[in-house]
């Protein structure tokens, strides 16, 4: 005999409360393992590749891990140091490029600098209070982050739980179908599978995106010789999964510096917009279509509120545990809606049936992934 709606709500809304007050009582001791999870689940489908190829899930992890551990290195050495550097330098030039940004404006639109002007008195406070409190800001939050995660978690236990999660991954996903009730395991298991294409298409899509134009956009200012262009290109990267965010903040603080440091060369002025332009062309028509797909479900605004939302709520460990659970959510609300229109609360009557006919025609789970 199946469990009445009623007690199987309750028995779910306790483990949903469990979860929560878990992932807020745990805090920061399970961050390095949600952090293993979630590389774990990015690599999962190259080690199923590389067992495709005739591997064994024991080689195809090790010979992940080597890679990961050589670029970790290389990029230790040679990327992060140079990004530091930079911005640092950017916090300590910022009052000199405002003075640059308050002579243009001065020369050109002379009524909006006078001396008792807001715009003056703005522009020279900004400068000050980024030369003062840029530095110790970094330092701050480097200091933060160091509390947050330390060194041995950071270096030791982050990558020792990928491994053992990404060896076992397979196994584990086994072992928690076979742990399904039984009665709503091919409910569960479709809703899983709309939450992994979620997240396929967000996380491990958008996360290859904006690597790739992070780094095209670094070494490409680098190469024309803008200031402070490896910072630029690695926040214009970070930002990308917003659409147009990313080539827009970062073309606008690009043109911006190269207005300053090549003024009267326009055809630098030109490479650093031909280079935002060049990259927007390949995500929109390349990147994003080949490695996100068309539509993943997570609306931009929804993932922002999701950020600050479970950030607020839970701090870093939270803003770790956002995109998933909102990818869930989403999934979840799409379902329940699915659901609503079949109910009589929508149509009316009982057994009347729903006003879009394909809709109602469709099962539960093809509703839910739609």
């Amino acid at each position: 005999m199946a469990l009445p709606v009623r007690q199987q709500l309750k028995y779910w809304g306790i483990a949903a409360a469990v979860f929560i007050f878990a992932l807020w009582w745990l805090g920061d001791v399970i961050m390095p393992f949600l952090l293993g999870a979630a590389i774990a689940y990015f690599l999962d489908p190259v080690a199923d590749r590389i067992e495709a190829w005739g591997a064994s899930r024991a080689l195809a992890t090790t010979i992940i891990t080597l890679v990961a551990l050589l670029v970790f290195v290389v990029l230790m050495l040679l990327v992060l140091p140079t990004l530091i550097n930079q911005t640092m330098q950017l916090f300590n030039t910022a009052p000199e490029l405002l003075d640059k940004l308050q002579a243009f404006i001065t020369q050109h639109f002379p009524e909006l600098t006078r001396e008792d002007s807001v715009l003056r008195t703005t522009l020279g406070s900004i400068g000050d209070t980024l030369q003062s409190k840029g530095g110790a800001l970094l330092d701050t939050a480097m200091n933060s982050v160091g509390s947050l995660i330390n060194i041995v978690v950071l270096f030791v236990i982050v990558p020792v739980v990928a491994f053992y999660l990404l060896y076992d991954w397979d196994r584990m996903v086994a072992r928690v179908d076979e742990l399904l009730p039984r009665e709503h395991a091919p409910t569960i298991r479709q809703l899983a599978r709309d939450i992994d294409d979620t997240l396929a298409g967000f996380i491990r899509g958008m996360g290859s995106v904006c690597l790739i134009l992070g780094s095209f956009y670094g070494v490409a200012l680098m190469i024309v010789g803008l200031q402070f262009g490896l910072v630029i290109g690695a926040f214009a990267g970070l930002v990308t999964f917003i659409p147009y965010v990313g080539s827009l903040v970062g073309g606008t603080m690009a043109i911006g510096l190269a207005l300053f440091q090549f003024w009267g060369d326009w055809v630098m002025i030109g490479a650093v917009a031909g280079i935002f332009v060049v990259g927007q062309m390949v995500e929109g028509n390349f990147l994003t279509p080949r490695l996100v797909g068309s539509s993943v479900g997570l609306h931009p605004v929804w993932l922002i509120f999701a950020l600050s939302a479970f950030g607020s709520l839970f701090g870093f460990v939270g803003m770790l545990a956002a995109v998933p659970l909102a990818a869930a959510l989403g999934v979840i609300a799409r379902y329940l809606i699915a659901q609503y229109k079949r109910s009589t609360l929508y149509t009316g009557s009982e057994g009347a049936p729903c006003p879009d006919s394909e809709e109602s025609a469709k099962p539960e789970a093809q509703q839910a992934a739609d």
